[in-house]
């Protein structure tokens, strides 16, 4: 599978109950025009060796055709891809709740919500 035949790809963590919860509400909004790939799934670590660096699981990923946008900076690219003209259905993952950590408490729910804020990169390919 050819990762710049998925683009436009949201690479989430699948591991952590609210970035499952935040990549449901991605994909409700995206109506299948984005591509939702999970960090420790095969596809993702393959992007993850490919075009995105040490600090790939320290935030969600936003990939199009010549940018990887992490975290802070993936917001605005994220949301104008949600009103763009594609219509072709995209990489269809089952995004499953389960959560292998304690993220359900406060202080997780706290962390990874500031995280998104603090955390901020661009990859250019």
């Amino acid at each position: 599978m050819e990762i710049m035949e998925n683009v436009p790809i949201v690479v989430f963590d699948n591991q952590c109950y609210l970035c499952i919860k935040f990549a449901k509400a991605v994909d409700f909004f995206a109506r299948g025009k984005i591509s939702m790939v999970g960090h420790y799934s095969d596809f993702g670590k393959k992007i993850r060796d490919k075009i995105l660096d040490e600090s790939a699981l320290e935030m969600f990923w936003f990939i199009d055709k010549k940018t990887a946008y992490g975290g802070r900076a993936a917001i605005y690219p994220l949301l104008k891809s949600f009103f763009s003209k594609r219509t072709k259905k995209l990489i269809s993952v089952k995004i499953d709740d389960s959560c292998e950590q304690n993220c359900k408490t406060v202080n997780a729910v706290f962390v990874r919500s500031s995280s998104l804020l603090t955390n901020s990169k661009k990859i250019n390919f």
